[in-house]
């Protein structure tokens, strides 16, 4: 077992901008955009996270002997559970049933978005095993000191998973929909891999956008102007409100985040009729991956228009820019047979109460069981061919 001398020690930051963007990056990486510096901070400045709205940030430091930071943590005392998208109202009634709080808990997240990635971010100076020790130590510790409830670490890689399980977190398995690249280099060799049945129902899908009058564009970094953030705002207000859905990212966020050094990342597919925008798919670009975010659109009738910004044209933008894969997110299992296939995600949770503890662990036991049957059963039902027929 490697042993650092003098022992790295634990600093909480109630900002982002307390720690260097410099240090925070060299821990986090390149490959997924939102554990970023100027990704999480966007979201502060523009007020979306805060404790205002139930995320206050509570950020760890692992440090060396002379403070120079080894790893970080994207932390959060959440006063609430919305915009988690792993859900724990279960088990917050049935704390409160037994007469305990469960607010505050700490979540270690990227705020409002289901997106699977590094939650333990390791910088090169210290062995990742190391960090990874100290970082769940540090989370149990800190839970226990400031009185919280529990600390939920959400859709983390499975190395970080791995960590935290061996540290007594319990391991809790969801899923969600990628598209993978099988070497295409055009949308068409995406469609010759599909059954008959589907690669001609996703041409019909595509021919009826085509036909309806609506013209879609593609607009990336530096080419998004404040205009195209307004309409795409306006829209994705409009769904949430006629979802009954919670708008967690205010415009102000998209200001910040273009201005930021993440903003060449974003990604907007917009769609217009008649010079107006009616619908606007938000992504952002990581190394060898497009991740879909969030959509808007009018209240017009525009049949498989959503299906036409969010799913093809997200294939035909990671196909020409040769990426892996398209991440479309949680829910919605439409998107089977448009080539997004289930893949499991990853959350651990540590609950400090024994009995709340023990209830959820064996929840979690028998959810497990379900999750994998059920991403087992949907993959063996997906629209590609079967190997050697049609």
């Amino acid at each position: 077992m490697t042993e650092l001398s003098p022992a790295p020690s634990v600093t909480v930051h109630a900002a982002i901008a307390e720690i260097p963007a410099l240090a925070w990056d060299a821990c986090a990486g390149t490959a997924n955009p939102f554990v970023s510096h100027a990704f999480l901070a966007a979201l502060e400045q523009a007020g979306s996270v805060g404790a205002a709205t139930g995320w206050q940030p509570c950020h760890l430091a692992l440090r060396d002997g002379g403070g120079a930071v080894l790893a970080v943590v994207p932390l959060y005392l959440k006063t609430h559970s919305m915009g988690e998208y792993v859900f724990d109202h279960a088990w917050a009634e049935a704390s409160h049933r037994a007469g305990r709080r469960y607010y505050p808990k700490l979540q270690g997240a990227v705020p409002f978005t289901p997106v699977p990635g590094p939650r333990l971010l390791i910088g090169p100076a210290i062995p990742a095993d190391l960090a990874r020790r100290a970082l769940a130590q540090a989370m149990i510790a800190l839970c226990g000191q400031i009185g919280a409830s529990s600390v939920h670490v959400t859709f983390a890689e499975p190395a970080d998973v791995a960590a935290l399980t061996a540290a007594g977190f319990l391991l809790r398995l969801g899923w969600q929909y990628h598209w993978h690249n099988d070497g295409y280099t055009t949308f068409d060799d995406f469609l010759a891999a599909l059954s008959s049945r589907r690669r001609k129902a996703i041409r019909k899908e595509r021919d009826a956008v085509a036909a309806s009058g609506i013209g879609l564009s593609t607009l990336v970094g530096d080419d998004i102007k404040p205009h195209h953030w307004d309409s795409f705002h306006r829209l994705y207000q409009a769904t949430c409100d006629r979802k009954w859905g919670e708008a967690y990212l205010n415009r102000a966020f998209f200001e910040c985040l273009s201005a930021s050094a993440v903003g060449e990342k974003a990604v907007l597919i917009l769609a217009i009729q008649d010079g107006e925008t009616v619908g606007a798919a938000f992504n952002m670009l990581g190394e060898d991956c497009l991740f879909g975010r969030n959509w808007g659109g009018a209240a017009i009738e525009a049949p498989f228009l959503h299906f036409e910004a969010c799913y093809y044209r997200a294939i035909d933008f990671a196909i020409s820019h040769r990426l892996g894969r398209v991440e479309a997110g949680a829910q919605g299992e439409h998107k089977i047979a448009r080539g997004y296939l289930p893949v499991p995600t990853r959350s651990a949770h540590w609950v400090s109460a024994p009995d709340l503890r023990g209830a959820v662990g064996r929840f979690l036991d028998h959810e497990r069981a379900v999750v994998e049957r059920h991403i087992a059963e949907q993959r063996a039902d997906g629209p590609f061919r079967c190997s050697g027929s049609e």
